[in-house]
């Protein structure tokens, strides 16, 4: 079950607390859990764990990741410029939360939204770091913030891997999104022309799922 996590019950990234009135730096606040993992925005001390899972070589094969520690630095801002965009104009592209272990609260990767439409559809993504992969993360992060798109009003939410990405649509066929089809030869990937899949959910579809 999602809960906000709003108020005292709030893990803050110093270990304080968060309300739902508070805003870090004029930015919202939007965190929730379902007690397995947290979702939070990100904050800049996070970026040392950014700039180290950058390295690993499953994001980069996938992913476009920081170089640098500067780099982390910069992603972080504009993730916290876009909470403040999300807070004027009730559109999240570009939000990013931070997903952590709820039990020893370490962070274990990322899912934010790419893009939200003008026609109300949000495309979103995730990755998660070595040491957290294997164990339900990525799909209990997904399944937390696609109802929170839904929430918003989303009429469609969706994503794309790239075709031979087995984990990441595992992760989307377990979260509740259908497989829609391959788009052949749709992206060049590091140099390589890519099949791309997509994988995508309604709300109608949702309510269902989330009911049975």
């Amino acid at each position: 079950m999602r809960k906000p996590l709003y108020g005292p019950e709030a893990p803050d990234v110093d270990g304080g607390s968060v309300g739902v009135s508070e805003r870090r730096n004029d930015a919202p606040v939007a965190m929730f859990s379902d007690d397995v993992v947290i979702l939070r925005p990100w904050s800049p001390p996070d970026a040392r764990f950014i700039a180290d899972a950058s390295s690993d070589p499953g994001i980069q094969r996938y992913s476009s990741p920081p170089q640098s520690m500067t780099h982390a630095v910069a992603l972080i801002e504009g993730f916290e410029r876009n909470w403040l965009r999300f807070a004027e104009c009730g559109k999240p592209s570009g939000v990013s939360f931070a997903i952590l272990d709820a039990a020893s609260g370490d962070l274990a990767g990322q899912c934010g939204v790419d893009e939200w439409s003008n026609a109300d559809v949000a495309q979103i993504g995730y990755w998660l770091a070595p040491h957290a992969r294997g164990r339900g993360f990525a799909t209990r992060a997904v399944k937390l913030m696609t109802s929170w798109l839904f929430e918003l009003g989303a009429a469609r939410i969706f994503l794309t891997v790239v075709s031979e990405n087995a984990g990441s649509a595992a992760v989307a066929r377990r979260a509740g999104f259908a497989y829609e089809g391959t788009l052949r030869s749709h992206g060049v990937w590091q140099g390589t022309r890519r099949d791309i899949d997509v994988f995508a959910v309604l709300p109608h579809e949702w309510a269902v799922g989330r009911d049975t």
